[in-house]
Protein backbone atom coordinates (compact mmCIF):
# COMPACT_ATOMS: atom_id res chain seq x y z
CA UNK A 1 0.00 0.00 0.00
CA UNK A 2 2.88 2.26 0.42
CA UNK A 3 6.56 2.19 1.30
CA UNK A 4 6.04 2.39 5.06
CA UNK A 5 5.48 -1.57 6.60
CA UNK A 6 2.35 -1.91 7.96
CA UNK A 7 1.79 -3.34 11.39
CA UNK A 8 -0.71 -5.64 13.19
CA UNK A 9 -1.28 -8.21 15.55
CA UNK A 10 -4.39 -10.04 16.02
CA UNK A 11 -7.60 -7.57 16.24
CA UNK A 12 -5.48 -4.30 15.38
CA UNK A 13 -3.74 -3.34 12.22
CA UNK A 14 -1.96 0.10 10.99
CA UNK A 15 -1.03 1.14 7.76
CA UNK A 16 0.03 4.09 5.62
CA UNK A 17 -1.68 4.65 2.11
CA UNK A 18 -0.74 7.19 -0.12
CA UNK A 19 -3.44 8.48 -2.70
CA UNK A 20 -7.19 7.47 -3.82
CA UNK A 21 -6.23 4.72 -5.79
CA UNK A 22 -4.25 2.77 -3.41
CA UNK A 23 -7.48 3.73 -0.60
CA UNK A 24 -9.93 2.25 -3.24
CA UNK A 25 -7.27 -1.08 -3.08
CA UNK A 26 -7.34 -1.37 0.69
CA UNK A 27 -10.95 -1.06 0.27
CA UNK A 28 -10.74 -4.14 -2.62
CA UNK A 29 -8.72 -6.07 0.14
CA UNK A 30 -11.19 -5.29 3.23
CA UNK A 31 -13.77 -6.69 0.94
CA UNK A 32 -12.13 -10.34 0.13
CA UNK A 33 -11.70 -10.63 3.72
CA UNK A 34 -15.10 -9.85 4.48
CA UNK A 35 -16.49 -11.95 2.17
CA UNK A 36 -14.12 -14.65 3.45
CA UNK A 37 -16.06 -14.54 7.04
CA UNK A 38 -19.06 -12.51 6.35
CA UNK A 39 -21.52 -15.76 6.80
CA UNK A 40 -19.90 -16.55 10.23
CA UNK A 41 -22.17 -13.32 11.58
CA UNK A 42 -25.17 -14.74 13.51
CA UNK A 43 -28.74 -12.79 13.07
CA UNK A 44 -27.18 -9.52 12.94
CA UNK A 45 -25.13 -7.73 10.11
CA UNK A 46 -21.46 -7.65 10.37
CA UNK A 47 -21.04 -3.84 11.37
CA UNK A 48 -17.88 -1.59 9.74
CA UNK A 49 -17.42 1.81 11.50
CA UNK A 50 -15.37 3.89 9.48
CA UNK A 51 -14.29 7.18 11.66
CA UNK A 52 -12.39 10.01 10.52
CA UNK A 53 -12.78 14.35 9.95
CA UNK A 54 -14.21 15.37 7.17
CA UNK A 55 -12.93 14.66 3.54
CA UNK A 56 -10.45 12.20 5.05
CA UNK A 57 -11.77 9.10 3.06
CA UNK A 58 -14.05 7.07 4.40
CA UNK A 59 -16.85 7.34 1.42
CA UNK A 60 -13.46 6.04 -0.38
CA UNK A 61 -12.44 3.28 1.65
CA UNK A 62 -16.41 2.55 1.71
CA UNK A 63 -16.74 2.77 -2.31
CA UNK A 64 -13.60 0.40 -2.63
CA UNK A 65 -15.48 -2.32 -0.39
CA UNK A 66 -18.26 -2.53 -2.13
CA UNK A 67 -16.68 -2.44 -5.80
CA UNK A 68 -14.85 -5.33 -4.38
CA UNK A 69 -17.89 -6.93 -3.19
CA UNK A 70 -18.73 -6.85 -6.92
CA UNK A 71 -20.46 -3.31 -7.01
CA UNK A 72 -19.98 -1.82 -10.62
CA UNK A 73 -21.97 1.58 -10.12
CA UNK A 74 -21.24 4.50 -8.68
CA UNK A 75 -21.02 4.69 -4.77
CA UNK A 76 -22.46 8.10 -3.37
CA UNK A 77 -21.67 9.41 -0.23
CA UNK A 78 -25.03 9.29 1.51
CA UNK A 79 -24.77 12.25 3.70
CA UNK A 80 -27.95 13.36 3.09
CA UNK A 81 -30.21 10.45 2.40
CA UNK A 82 -28.43 8.45 5.42
CA UNK A 83 -28.72 5.19 3.95
CA UNK A 84 -27.85 3.33 0.83
CA UNK A 85 -28.73 0.28 0.03
CA UNK A 86 -27.27 -2.57 -2.47
CA UNK A 87 -28.17 -5.63 -3.02
CA UNK A 88 -24.96 -7.72 -3.67
CA UNK A 89 -23.76 -11.18 -4.16
CA UNK A 90 -22.45 -11.13 -0.28
CA UNK A 91 -26.37 -9.96 0.73
CA UNK A 92 -27.79 -6.71 1.26
CA UNK A 93 -25.14 -4.01 1.96
CA UNK A 94 -25.89 -0.85 3.76
CA UNK A 95 -23.89 2.09 3.31
CA UNK A 96 -24.63 4.78 6.14
CA UNK A 97 -23.76 8.53 6.89
CA UNK A 98 -24.69 9.69 10.21
CA UNK A 99 -22.98 13.20 9.93
CA UNK A 100 -26.57 14.80 9.61
CA UNK A 101 -27.58 13.25 12.64
CA UNK A 102 -29.05 16.01 15.58
CA UNK A 103 -29.99 13.29 17.92
CA UNK A 104 -29.13 9.66 17.86
CA UNK A 105 -32.73 8.59 18.57
CA UNK A 106 -33.31 9.45 15.13
CA UNK A 107 -31.99 5.96 14.14
CA UNK A 108 -34.87 4.21 15.78
CA UNK A 109 -37.18 6.66 13.55
CA UNK A 110 -35.38 5.88 10.44
CA UNK A 111 -35.93 1.89 11.31
CA UNK A 112 -31.88 1.24 12.07
CA UNK A 113 -32.24 -1.65 14.09
CA UNK A 114 -34.20 -3.64 10.81
CA UNK A 115 -30.71 -2.99 9.02
CA UNK A 116 -29.12 -5.10 10.89
CA UNK A 117 -31.32 -7.71 10.51
CA UNK A 118 -31.73 -7.67 7.30
CA UNK A 119 -28.46 -6.42 6.10
CA UNK A 120 -25.45 -8.77 5.97
CA UNK A 121 -22.93 -5.79 6.67
CA UNK A 122 -23.57 -2.24 7.70
CA UNK A 123 -20.56 0.26 6.63
CA UNK A 124 -21.24 3.63 9.14
CA UNK A 125 -19.73 7.14 8.74
CA UNK A 126 -19.65 8.92 10.76
CA UNK A 127 -20.75 5.94 14.14
CA UNK A 128 -20.05 8.46 17.10
CA UNK A 129 -23.44 10.43 15.86
CA UNK A 130 -24.97 7.52 16.58
CA UNK A 131 -23.91 6.07 20.11
CA UNK A 132 -25.98 4.49 22.23
CA UNK A 133 -28.41 3.62 19.72
CA UNK A 134 -25.20 1.31 17.83
CA UNK A 135 -23.93 -2.37 18.29
CA UNK A 136 -20.75 -2.72 19.07
CA UNK A 137 -18.75 -2.09 15.82
CA UNK A 138 -17.01 -5.73 14.57
CA UNK A 139 -14.25 -3.98 13.11
CA UNK A 140 -13.56 0.23 13.81
CA UNK A 141 -11.77 1.70 11.11
CA UNK A 142 -9.97 5.39 11.61
CA UNK A 143 -8.36 7.72 8.88
CA UNK A 144 -6.06 10.07 9.48
CA UNK A 145 -4.22 12.56 7.23
CA UNK A 146 -0.96 12.58 7.37
CA UNK A 147 0.93 14.34 5.37
CA UNK A 148 -0.09 13.39 1.20
CA UNK A 149 -1.38 10.34 2.52
CA UNK A 150 -3.96 8.43 5.09
CA UNK A 151 -3.10 6.57 8.17
CA UNK A 152 -5.59 3.52 8.60
CA UNK A 153 -5.93 2.17 12.04
CA UNK A 154 -8.40 -1.03 12.34
CA UNK A 155 -9.39 -2.44 15.52
CA UNK A 156 -11.69 -4.97 16.11
CA UNK A 157 -14.46 -5.05 18.38
CA UNK A 158 -15.60 -8.74 18.26
CA UNK A 159 -13.77 -12.32 17.67
CA UNK A 160 -15.10 -12.31 14.01
CA UNK A 161 -13.71 -8.27 13.61
CA UNK A 162 -10.09 -10.03 14.45
CA UNK A 163 -10.81 -13.26 12.15
CA UNK A 164 -11.42 -10.73 9.51
CA UNK A 165 -8.37 -8.11 10.47
CA UNK A 166 -6.11 -11.25 10.39
CA UNK A 167 -7.06 -12.40 7.44
CA UNK A 168 -6.63 -8.29 5.23
CA UNK A 169 -3.02 -8.62 6.98
CA UNK A 170 -2.82 -11.91 5.26
CA UNK A 171 -3.86 -10.55 1.77
CA UNK A 172 -1.79 -7.28 2.17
Amino acid sequence: MSDRPLTGTFGELTLEVLGEPLMLQFGNSMANALSALCNETSQQALVVALNGDLGVGKTTVSRGILQGLGHSGSVKSPTYTLVEPYELPLGKVCHFDFYRLIDPEELEYMGFRDYLVEASLCLIEWPERGQGFLPTADIEIGIIQTGQGRTLSLNAGTDLGGKIISGLIKLL
